[in-house]
């Protein structure tokens, strides 16, 4: 996965009133985080941000960290992401310093492939999982998991056990749960049958 990097400002105040100045300026308040460090308090760039996490990685790309004094050069992946829930625009960022050697465990999205053989029947594909948590070195995190439905046809499953994983890569999530079905157009009738008040 290609890395990025991302400028950031270490800041002394913190709080709510400090951050909503930043915010007013034009500026994202964020904290970066990890294993033996004390958080540390950081600015960046809107516009840095989302060059930093565009591309098909998102949250997941490896982010090396420019300025910032003891900061500089280390490797981040971006751990929250804090929006306006009206405007949607980015109002705090958690920032976790990793090492290139430790595993991390991620979310990773999953793609489908394909026209299910139960959709092209008259089937309706129902998918219950768009996302994975998986567990693996940094260097190894996959931009998104590739899933078959080409074979799938109506009444059958895909589990998260039939995943398809590259090297290295552990999924947590139960194998026993599913990702994507295929379901049948009478148990659809049926449903709505269901649904209709006596």
């Amino acid at each position: 996965m290609e890395q990025k990097v991302l400028s950031v400002e270490t800041r002394d105040k913190t709080g709510k009133g400090i951050c909503r100045q930043l915010r007013r300026d034009g500026f994202i308040p964020a904290v970066v985080y990890g294993k033996g460090m004390d958080p540390v308090p950081v600015t960046i760039k809107p516009k840095e941000l989302a060059a930093a996490i565009a591309g098909e990685g998102g949250q997941n790309n490896l982010i090396t960290l420019k300025g910032g004094g003891a900061l500089d050069g280390n490797t981040v992946i971006v751990a929250d992401v804090n929006r306006d829930p009206l405007k949607g625009s980015l109002r705090h960022v958690d920032l976790h310093k990793i090492s290139l050697t430790d595993k991390v465990r991620v979310d990773v999205s999953l793609n489908l492939v394909g026209i299910a053989a139960g959709v092209k029947e008259g089937g309706l594909l129902d998918v219950a999982m768009h996302t994975v948590e998986v567990e693996c070195l940094p260097t190894q995190i996959p931009e998104h998991i590739d899933v078959d439905i080409a074979g799938l046809t109506i009444g059958h499953s895909i589990h998260v056990g039939d995943l398809q994983l590259p090297a290295g890569i552990k999924v947590l999530d139960d194998p026993r749960a599913s990702v994507v079905s295929v379901l049948g157009k009478a148990r659809e009738e049926e449903a709505s049958a269901a649904a209709q008040p006596a």
